[in-house]
């Protein structure tokens, strides 16, 4: 039997004093939220338009979300805080590292993952970065269905689509279908 991953207990203390400050300072709007299943592992994949996209989309489910993430967030005084937060690191220059691995314990152990697909945050709003790979790759390797989301104006609105399943391992192909159903919702 797999050992289960134990949810950071440090992320269920903070999650509603970020879900107080979204709604304090942000307010925004949630639509699709009945697209994430309430139980069993998925990934949400979409669009990151700024540093606070992560606040926003832990105050979107009650579901620990782990994000994948890079390693810079780790240099200390931040690391106190995201050691103990479930993210998965990512370092961008060294590929020695296995983030895809790490992210598969957490679906293996059906938990939500969260990969933003351009990598970094969009340089110009509303205009994506290319696509890398992880996202849909976890998803073919792991027979786990995305759920796209995009969020928009100004991070005033979130919209998660319906969950859907990565049927080949042509990547750019499934690439271009995630994109096409993120970008369906940024112009939704």
């Amino acid at each position: 039997m797999k050992n289960k991953i134990k949810e950071p207990i440090f992320y269920k203390i903070i999650r509603p004093l970020v879900k107080i400050y979204t709604n304090t300072f942000i307010r925004p709007k949630y639509k699709g939220l009945n697209n994430i299943p309430l139980k069993g592992k998925i990934i949400l994949a979409g669009t990151h338009t700024s540093k606070l996209d992560p606040l926003l989309i832990i105050s979107s489910t009650k579901r620990v979300v782990h994000f994948f993430a890079k390693k810079e967030l780790w240099e200390f005084p931040k690391s106190i805080i995201f050691n103990h937060l479930g993210l998965i690191k990512v370092d961008r220059q060294n590929h020695t590292t296995d983030p895809l691995g790490e992210g598969k314990k957490y679906l293996d152990d059906n938990k939500v993952v969260l990969i933003f697909p351009e990598g970094t945050i969009e340089k110009e709003k509303g205009k994506s970065l290319p696509y890398k790979v992880g996202a849909v790759k976890l998803a073919y390797e792991t027979n786990t269905e995305i759920v796209p989301f995009a969020i928009r104006n100004n991070n005033k609105e979130i919209i998660y689509g319906k969950p859907y399943k990565v049927i080949t391992d042509d990547y750019d192909k499934e690439l271009e279908i995630l994109k096409q159903h993120v970008e369906e919702l940024r112009n939704e």
